[in-house]
């Protein structure tokens, strides 16, 4: 996105695995829109390079080393954020992990480890941030995913860690609604532009995956980049505990027979 519009002026808020993929597209998405943005790793490789890229905008950017399975490090990098910003408008839980590997030689640890991140991060986070976002009506966005809707094999880990942050999604939204937070979701399809993309597809699948896909083709960090900020926003003040599908409709389609073409669509 090269257009800037003060969107979020004021605001602040801390995207978690923002330094790289689709959080770093989301974090400077925010920054473009007016919002200054703290960004957090396991990793400190990453973090200040897409720090300045954020301050690049005219923005404040700052890095922040946490791993989102430590409450304790989850806490002191919101304070941290706060005490650096000011304040914390918007929480975006992106941190994840993921790997293939099909169920029957998925290891205790393996499972365990993608749902401490991606699941109980998750919560972690928001508890955290929670006293701030109460301050000022604030806005949770969560980063889900599609494989748990249609049982994607080599992903029961992260498809069981993602059912789990859609319920916490909606759970929170009834509870935090009297506040005024905001709670949402996006579950992105195959995003092509992305490592774990380019690491978990080989040429073969990700041409049956954009042949599979109704718009046909695989979405862009900036696809999921641009709902992040419609639901971040006040455009949609009145959206809560929704998970937001931005696949180009390959869930809807994963079921359909491959001798059918849809209606004007044959070859």
């Amino acid at each position: 996105m090269s257009f800037q519009i003060d969107l979020l002026a004021g605001r602040s808020a801390l995207v978690t695995g923002g330094g790289t993929g689709i959080c770093r597209g989301i974090a400077l998405a925010l920054a473009r829109h007016g919002c200054d943005v703290a960004i957090t790793s396991r990793s400190a490789d990453h973090l200040e390079p897409t720090a300045e890229e954020v301050r690049a905008t005219g923005r404040r950017g700052l890095a922040v080393v946490a791993d989102v399975r430590d409450p304790a490090a989850v806490e002191a990098a919101v304070e941290q954020t706060v005490a650096d910003l000011g304040r914390l408008d918007i929480l975006v839980n992106g941190a994840a992990g993921n790997f293939l590997c099909l169920a029957e030689q998925l290891s205790p640890n393996g499972f365990g480890t993608v749902v401490d991140i991606d699941l109980k991060g998750t919560f972690h986070c928001s508890k955290a941030a929670l006293p701030h976002l109460k301050r000022h009506r604030g806005t949770v966005l969560n980063i889900s995913a599609t494989l748990h809707y249609v049982g994607t094999p080599a992903q029961l880990h992260v498809s069981s860690a993602k059912a789990g942050v859609d319920a916490l999604t909606r759970v929170l939204a009834v509870e935090w609604g009297p506040y005024g937070i905001r709670v949402n979701g996006i579950a992105p399809g195959p995003i092509a532009d992305t490592e774990g993309v380019r690491r978990l597809l080989d040429e073969a699948s990700t041409r049956r995956a954009t042949e599979a896909t109704p718009l046909r083709r695989l979405g862009l960090i900036d696809d999921v980049a641009a709902a992040s900020l419609f639901l971040c926003s006040e455009a949609a003040s009145y959206v809560t505990g929704h998970t937001l599908v931005v696949d180009g409709g390959l869930w809807l389609s994963a079921g359909r027979s491959p001798f059918a073409e849809p209606p004007g669509q044959e070859q």
